[in-house]
């Protein structure tokens, strides 16, 4: 399926057939073309905002993704899943995109499992030209309200350093995003927008290409910072980041890459190939959820805060409350358990013993994954899953998914599971 995503005054009069298209900023007057971020580029002048045209390209680009990304429907798809995207963007200064193109499409093969052609044009958007505030602010640390981002945060402030916290507006989590901000003291730097990408139809709701716009608005505010080399705090465990295949049969929509090593090194790439100076720093990729915990710079700043934060993507489903039985639950609990304190999270279902059947059974999955391990040893259930990393890492990555998976298999036994 074709998508085209355009500055109004580019959108073609009359579009191909079968194409879906959105406008940046504004609004078109033909009623069935979508549009992202409607209204935003006066909010960001006023918020002092004058990127680089190969950060505001970046930008288009992250935003023009993820609505690609919720546009194509996966179950119109000849295998029901594998889609094939051709992509047309609207840029300020299409040359370095052209000549990285084979990158970004590669990176967006490993991110969502699907085939892109990218195919960019002149006429985007320019970039807004707000009036720079004077920043006391060091780097950038994404902020989504859930644990890891909130120890990330904990860690980063208690080693000394003055980030800007980047979230993206989320109904169930805003509050708690601003919460967090203003407790680690960088309420008044806070960034916290959201792509506004809305079109009339249905949306594809595995959203692989989420994690696109969260990197395009905080590679954004490293244009607020003074530094050369700006860096950005990318706070996730291991273990989730590398997301094996608990069974061979979870390989395309259970097993998502928003922060996979392997992606995280294309998209450091294409930064370095646009010019564009952000650095990525994953502190954590070689820790599993209950070591971070474990080790958090701040414990007491932890307990307060750490089961207020959310894990479950199935959240607003049960009227804010955690499943308790999806992956990312279960790795939560495991962790907390880990860590040694009392979970008091609301859960919809506390134990896994009595969650019910599914059509996705997560535990099942996780209780052969714990079982092959186990019996086979962890190099038999990885298989080739770690065939991307340098040679120096891949021990790295065997353990903190040998250890992930001990955690997981001490929250089994305790909710009898195996």
């Amino acid at each position: 399926m074709k998508i085209i995503c355009s500055s109004v005054d580019e959108l073609p009069t009359s579009l191909p057939p079968h194409a879906r298209a959105f406008t940046f900023l504004a609004s078109s007057s033909q009623p069935e073309v979508g549009r992202i971020a409607h209204g935003w580029a006066k909010k960001l002048e006023k918020a002092g905002y004058a990127p680089s045209v190969p950060v505001w390209d970046f930008v288009l680009f992250c935003f023009a993704v993820y609505a690609a990304d919720i546009a194509v429907l996966r179950k119109e798809s000849e295998d029901g899943w594998t889609r094939q995207i051709e992509l047309e963007i609207t840029l300020n200064d299409p040359s370095p995109w052209e000549r990285n193109r084979k990158i970004a499409e590669n990176m967006l093969r490993v991110l969502t499992g699907d085939f892109w052609e990218l195919r960019f044009r002149e006429g985007g958007p320019t970039p807004p030209r707000g009036q720079r505030r004077l920043c006391d602010r060091d780097c950038v640390a994404l902020l989504s309200g859930g644990l890891d981002s909130l120890v990330g945060g904990i860690d980063i402030v208690a080693s000394g350093r003055r980030p800007i916290f980047v979230s993206q507006l989320a109904f169930e989590d805003s509050a708690r995003q601003v919460s967090y901000a203003r407790a680690l003291g960088g309420g008044d730097w806070h960034q916290q927008w959201s792509h506004r990408v809305v079109f009339k139809g249905k949306k594809e709701t595995s959203t692989r290409a989420r994690s696109m716009a969260f990197y395009g608005l905080a590679v954004l505010a490293t244009s607020l910072l003074s530094s050369t080399q700006p860096e950005v705090l990318v706070p996730e465990n291991g273990f989730i980041s590398l997301n094996p295949p608990l069974l061979p049969g979870r390989m395309s929509s259970l097993s998502t890459r928003t922060t996979h090593p392997l992606f995280m090194r294309m998209l450091q790439e294409l930064l370095k190939g646009l010019d564009i100076e952000a650095r990525l720093h994953m502190p954590y990729r070689f820790k599993t959820k209950g070591e971070m915990l474990r080790e958090c710079s701040d414990q007491a700043a932890l307990e307060r805060y750490a089961c207020d934060s959310t894990s479950c993507g199935r959240f607003r489903t049960y009227n804010r409350m955690h499943c308790g039985r999806c992956v990312p639950c279960m790795v939560r609990k495991a962790a907390i358990h880990h860590w040694g304190l009392a979970d008091t999270t609301k859960y919809k279902f506390s134990s896994l013993s009595s969650s019910g059947k599914t059509s996705a059974d997560d535990p099942m999955a996780v209780a052969c994954a714990v079982l092959s391990a186990e019996q086979s040893g962890i190099d038999s259930f990885l298989g080739a899953t770690l065939s991307f990393a340098p040679l120096d890492d891949r021990q790295k990555y065997r353990r903190v998914i040998e250890e992930g998976l001990r955690e997981l298999a001490v929250l089994l036994r305790k909710d009898g599971v195996i």
